[in-house]
């Protein structure tokens, strides 16, 4: 037979054992190394060089057994479907060699589309590099033609157990085992990485020599199976590394030497391909390790950071405590892992000058931060929300996080941990929840008074006053929230703010109305309420200026309608007294007294009530009683004649002096009043009545609020003759009309007695005025 009919007949069998020495050459002869690849596949790492990119050993479909160029090597039939090779063409060329690839790759249809796409890439470097190898030499045919029978001149050399083939350069077995020892597997099982590294670049080196002296022109199948070789144990001790850097900050952990070997191995990877050979080849390219180290501590952070807490974000039904104690557990990690990266691995690494804190807090803070955004896509609530912001803010970017004085996360600033329009989303969310719970804890503060006013409980007095907790409730709150948004940021305390001013503007004209709605409508909750409103008006404006302008006209409003409450109780209890006044029953009897003695005893309340509305209720009840008194001066049940009316004048004055004695010993200040009840009391006992006119004169200007009718109700007491009547009227017109013109804006900045008298006009009234 002829040698073309016989490289016909070999080449199906060339085409399957390349297709399966390509997945068997690791894991058939290193049982330990493929253990041990097994427990590392999931990091290992994606390399970014043409030559790196080679799919790794234990991923790929066993094939048949290799053997010694020593042993006979039985005939191999074709596999069932594979087309055979012409008559014309006498050895498996680079068609060959794309199909089977080809089938290599349709059967890992198993793996990632990521790793198919490398085994691609690597095909293709290695068909390049074929291609730009010369023409076959005369030698290099008659090298291949003469090859021992039996052995085909495409078995692979392999490298993993350190045993190779009959190499057309005439290395053989026995050279690899004097000059390695052991095989690349064997040293990286054993994590010596920086021996097998050294080796491996021996293979590649005499590698390349060989394909420049065109060796493998003849043979390019043979010469993709050694290049895969070397790839898959790059790429096996890259993995080596991933795993190493994966069992850094494990529980059982990495000894200091081992981290030491691998810094060394990465720097000497680094000087032995310093950059891509200028002719594009695979072999000689960096292989990128510390990109892949640096990969290898980002997976290494995240799968870390994504183990705290079971992985699981809390539901909203757990409330705040879930997320608290998952970002308590993630705190806790991070402070563990970090300080052991600065006690233990980085000093491992400083004699390669690698940058491993940086890196390492980099990685942490980027998990971190990956892990926030899926905790805050499901925060709900307020509570969960403020948890989560109040983490991120004051507690992970605390300079005392790592709870360490030396140790700081980092000495340049670092991107916030949350995104800002994550954050503001958050804050968002967070005022919205604010708003319906301060509404709702205001709601509970008005149910908490109501019980109270049901079980007809009387105010404590505190420090001289009626007191009531709706001050203290309020300012807690409002206190509580502004605080804790401060600690977060001066935008969100503005905005607190404002929710808290505008749920307190809608909350102070319920309270008043439930109140006002009661049965405890008493001179003492009145008085404790005066004093909350009062409380609430001074202390929020004066703490947050500015802020709650909104709220202070309610507050004033509601103090008001208190006030007034409080007098209508007291004029309930004393109107009726009044009556006894200025009649004849009242010149001979003290009928001041009783009434005199019930407005002694509600001033006691208030004792009770803030200085400032204690006071002008005081003054509010001490007008009333000397108005009231004057309306009954003024619309007599009885006239008084003579004698009657002499007495009349002199009870009058002494009433008065009464009413002033005694408002003035419970402290008024309405000293203005005093004049009124006297004038009145002058004019009336009066006998020489060219003195009327001074007196009157003196009420007019005393008063200014008085009215002409009033004048006429009090000249009608005193009964003088018409001509009298009418000068003094008009004298009192004339005083009247000056008075309103200089004041411009009639009773406006003045005191107001007379004008809320209302007088009747009488028969008697009408002769005064004819």
């Amino acid at each position: 037979m002829d040698r073309g009919s016989q490289a016909s007949e070999e080449a199906p069998s060339a085409q399957a054992r390349s297709e399966c020495l390509l997945s068997r050459q690791v894991a058939q002869h290193s049982p330990r190394m493929a253990r041990r690849r097994e427990h590392q596949h999931p990091w290992a790492p994606k390399s970014s060089s043409p030559a790196a990119k080679m799919p790794s050993p234990q991923a790929v479909t066993s094939g048949p057994e290799l053997h010694s160029p020593t042993e006979p090597v039985e005939p191999q039939t074709p596999e069932q479907g594979t087309r055979p090779a012409s008559s014309g063409d006498a050895r498996p060329g680079l068609g060959t060699f794309r199909q089977a690839f080809s089938r290599t790759s349709q059967r890992a249809s198993g793996r990632t589309s990521e790793e198919l796409g490398l085994l691609r890439r690597r095909s293709c470097l290695l068909l390049r590099s074929l291609r730009r190898a010369p023409d076959v030499s005369p030698a290099a045919q008659t090298c291949q033609d003469t090859a021992a029978p039996g052995h085909s001149p495409e078995v692979p050399s392999t490298v993993m157990d350190g045993v190779s083939q009959q190499s057309p350069t005439g290395m053989g077995p026995e050279e690899l085992e004097t000059e390695a020892g052991r095989s690349v597997a064997d040293l990286i099982a054993e994590r010596q990485l920086l021996e097998a590294f050294k080796q491996l670049q021996r293979l590649e080196a005499r590698l390349a020599a060989e394909k420049a002296s065109h060796t493998f022109e003849h043979n390019p199948t043979g010469f993709a199976r050694r290049a895969m070789d070397v790839c898959l144990h790059y790429d096996t001790l890259a993995a080596e590394i991933a795993a190493i850097v994966h069992e850094t900050l494990g529980p059982d952990g990495v000894d200091a030497a081992t981290l030491a070997e691998l810094a060394h191995v990465v720097r000497a990877e680094e000087e032995a391909h310093p950059k891509s050979p200028a002719d594009g080849d695979f072999l000689g390219t960096p292989r990128r390790w510390r990109q892949h180290w640096e990969d290898a501590v980002r997976r290494s952070a995240q799968l870390r950071v994504q183990q705290a807490g079971a992985g699981e974000a809390p539901r909203a039904a757990e409330g705040a405590s879930g997320l608290a104690q998952l970002l308590a557990e993630l705190g806790d990690l991070i402070r563990r892992d970090l300080r052991k990266v600065q006690l233990e691995v980085q000093p491992a690494y400083a004699a390669a000058g690698f940058p491993v804190w940086d890196a390492y807090l980099r990685a942490y803070h980027s998990a971190v931060a990956q892990r926030l955004q899926e905790v805050a896509r499901h925060a709900r609530g307020c509570e969960q929300l403020y948890t989560l912001l109040d983490w991120a803010a004051n507690v992970y970017s605390s300079p005392n996080f790592l709870g360490a004085p030396d140790l700081t996360l980092s000495t340049e600033p670092l991107p916030a941990p949350l995104a800002p329009e994550v954050w503001a989303r958050l804050e968002s969310d967070y005022t919205s929840s604010l708003e319906t719970k301060i509404v709702s804890c205001l709601d509970r503060i008005l149910q908490l008074e109501q019980s109270r006013w049901a079980a007809a409980e009387a105010p404590d007095v505190l420090q001289g006053r009626y007191h009531t907790p709706l001050s203290i409730d309020v300012h807690m709150l409002v206190a509580e929230h502004v605080k804790a948004a401060g600690a977060i940021s001066a935008e969100l305390e503005a905005s607190t703010l404002r929710i808290c001013a505008r749920a307190l503007a809608l909350f102070v004209p319920r309270f008043e109305k439930a109140f006002l709605e009661s049965e405890a409508v008493n001179a003492p909750h009145l008085g404790a309420n005066i004093n909350a409103c009062e409380e609430l008006r001074t202390c929020l404006l004066v703490r947050f200026p500015g802020t709650f302008v909104e709220l202070e006209k309610p507050l004033v409003a509601a103090t008001c309608i208190f006030q007034k409450q409080l007098l209508q109780g007291l004029q309930c209890d004393v109107q009726p007294l009044f009556r006894t006044l200025c009649t004849k029953v009242w010149l001979t009897q003290d009928t001041l007294q009783p009434l005199m003695d019930k407005v002694v005893a509600f001033t006691r309340h208030l004792e009770h009530v803030a200085p400032p509305l204690g006071q002008a209720t005081l003054q509010e009840v001490h007008r009333y009683v000397v108005r009231e008194y004057l309306a009954q001066a003024l619309r007599p049940r009885e006239r008084f004649q003579g004698d009657e009316r002499k007495a009349g004048s002199q009870r009058m004055g002494l009433d008065a002096q009464a009413i002033s004695n005694t408002f003035q010993g419970l402290g008024s200040e309405a000293t203005w009043l005093g004049q009124a009840i006297p004038c009145v009391a002058d004019i009336l006992g009066e006998t020489y009545k060219d003195n009327i006119q001074l007196h009157l004169e003196k009420l007019i200007r005393s008063y200014p609020d008085i009215r002409q009718d009033h004048v006429l109700a009090i000249l009608t007491l005193r009964r003088l003759g018409r001509r009298r009547n009418r000068r003094l009227l008009q004298h009192a017109q004339d005083l009247l009309k000056a008075a309103a013109t200089a004041d411009g804006s009639g009773t406006s900045g003045r005191h107001v007695l007379f004008e809320e008298i209302e007088v009747s006009t009488s028969v008697d009234m009408l002769i005064t005025c004819i």
